[in-house]
């Protein structure tokens, strides 16, 4: 693929799968419940495979179900090769990848390696003296003269990144929460060891790996103090209420030395017919150059950025894309707009009526130039769930309550059924509540309505498989009155134009540039276009192509309920 979008042909195509891909998140604590203990586990996401088969997506990223304390939610690893009991065994595990590999569905792991649990028996052995054989595979550090930190770095969490351990009588560092140590990857041993846990889950046939936190694993070896943040930037995603937003992190995360130990992931990649690389890289400044450094030269195949997520109105994504297709070169960008750490979008948009806005956004996403990613319940048009503090169980939300609730409004189970106490998610307790409008946009309660967000994702993704342009083609923007976004795709004389309204009113313009492209249909969208006047609904859109290459309207996609 080359900066003009121009498709790779013959074998290259199946090698370069993930660009254009699209990628649906599971957060697997709340996907489903399938030994019955009120916790999402690999049992239920066997269960539900062709629930995401059906969804038309190439890939589906699994949250981490490795063994953990669950301080985090097992983003906190004590043991890289094995699945905790919560959520099955490693022979469900691989049940999952054989199953989703029948399915024509790749699998990704969500690893995280930048740190480890204070459980992990590396660490156990690291903070018993300075003098063991793993001494140094975490990052410690003496006192200041009046007891005090090395620095002045700063937790994501609250408070101070350092933790002081009487056993070694010393600091260590974690960026995230004390129970959570940061490995040392100046020390050769650990991208060793880290690159043996990558290498056991190749073994088992995963396609790759999203990487959590992949600008955290290197820190300044001089332990240099980060700089306050610039007066009116605003580039950090943490909330206001937090301290972290302050500095600019420069010398804890995003060093240089993060590119090499990323060249030695692709290449392990490599052998193991290029597995996918995509990182998240949640920077506080110059996202396309970082971007453009990260996935290229052999590093990421592709990375996402926290930018996007954190918009509040759909007025920004067009400055956002168009900054990163500037910057990033021959790099690629990996584009979302809800995850597992972030407000959904329909309520940080305020969107109302999902079974129009939720397409929509769907549909969006799956235009731009990049790599889409999903994540659980924007098919079925979820909007963020209100978590009471008493049953709060993010610990970043406890500790920024109110001002900064967390992440548990957007982790709440699937609702699978119209009907059951738990909506169908488990037949006991779960261990976050099941949201009742949630329960009120259900999965049984969308198969059977083709007109629902659900059915209308599915037709949207089916038809984008019948127009590669929107997969590989390169992508500019055309003038359109606000809230319209208007892009053209392009892949030498294969074009595809969408215009988008995701505002709440009725719009009409005139978009020249349109006016020898016809209308497309099949893709479940009702706008209209006759020479270049675009007529749009409030949440809809329209698709053009030459006029050889529309279909005869009222042609639509098939649609299998399950």
């Amino acid at each position: 693929m080359t900066k003009n979008g121009l498709a790779p042909r013959g074998d290259a195509v199946a090698q370069d799968w993930w660009r254009g891909a699209t990628v649906y998140m599971v957060y697997i604590r709340s996907f489903m419940d399938g030994n019955g203990d009120g916790v999402g586990d690999l049992p239920g996401l066997l269960e539900k495979a062709e629930y995401i088969a059906s969804l038309g997506v190439d890939a589906v990223w699994i949250s981490p179900f490795f063994v953990s304390p669950m301080k985090d939610f097992g983003y906190d690893v004590a043991h890289f090769t094995d699945v905790d009991p919560i959520f099955g065994t490693l022979a469900d595990f691989d049940a999952v990848v054989a199953r989703f590999h029948e399915l024509g569905v790749k699998i990704l792991l969500d690893m995280v390696v930048s740190h480890t649990s204070d459980q992990h028996p590396w660490f156990g052995e690291s903070r018993a003296d300075r003098t063991n054989p793993r001494a140094d595979w975490y990052v410690w550090a003496d006192a200041k003269p009046d007891g005090s930190p090395p620095n002045n770095w700063l937790s994501v969490f609250g408070g101070s990144a350092w933790q002081w351990d009487p056993r070694r009588g010393q600091y260590y560092l974690h960026n995230f929460l004390r129970s959570q140590p940061d490995l040392n990857y100046h020390n050769s041993d650990v991208p060793k060891a880290t690159l043996a846990a990558f290498e056991f889950w190749l073994q088992r046939g995963v396609d790759g790996f999203r990487l959590d936190t992949a600008d955290y694993y290197f820190h300044d070896s001089e332990l240099r103090d980060n700089p306050a943040i610039p007066e009116g930037f605003s580039g950090s995603t943490a909330p206001r209420s937090n301290p972290y937003a302050m500095q600019l992190h420069s010398y804890q995360k995003m060093r240089p030395e993060n590119l090499g130990f990323l060249e030695q992931l692709r290449a392990l990649m490599k052998r193991y017919g290029d597995a996918v690389l995509i990182g998240e890289l949640p920077v506080d400044q110059d996202e396309p150059r970082w971007t453009r450094s990260y996935t290229s030269h052999e590093r990421l195949h592709t990375a996402y950025t926290f930018r996007m997520v954190a918009t509040t109105s759909p007025d920004q994504i067009r400055n956002i894309v168009s900054e990163m297709e500037e910057g990033i070169g021959e790099g690629w960008h990996a584009w979302a707009l809800s995850s597992l750490d972030v407000r959904r979008v329909l309520s940080r948009w305020k969107m109302g009526n999902p079974d129009r806005a939720a397409p929509l956004l769907m549909a969006l996403l799956a235009c731009l130039r990049g790599t889409a990613l999903y994540y659980q319940g924007e098919e079925l048009g979820f909007s963020e769930s209100e978590v009471a503090f008493d049953q709060l169980q993010d610990p970043y939300g406890i500790e920024f309550w109110p001002t900064f609730k967390g992440r548990d409004g957007c982790r709440t189970p699937i609702a699978w059924t119209s009907g059951g106490q738990f909506g169908g998610f488990s037949g006991v307790k779960p261990w976050l509540p099941v949201d009742a409008a949630h329960v009120a946009r259900s999965v049984e309660g969308q198969d059977g309505d083709p007109k629902s967000a659900l059915n209308r994702v599915r037709r949207f993704l089916a038809w984008r498989k019948e127009h590669p342009v929107l997969r590989w083609g390169s992508v500019r923007f055309l003038h359109a009155p606000q809230p319209v976004l208007a892009l053209i795709r392009e892949d030498g004389d294969d074009v595809t134009a969408a215009v988008f309204n995701p505002g709440s009113e009725a719009v009409e313009f005139d978009a020249p540039e349109l006016a020898a492209l016809s209308a497309l249909a099949g893709h479940g969208f009702t706008g209209s276009a006759t020479n270049g006047r675009i007529r749009l609904e409030a949440m809809d859109a329209v698709f053009l192509g030459p006029a050889s290459a529309a279909p005869a309207l009222g042609a639509t996609a098939t649609i299998r309920p399950l």
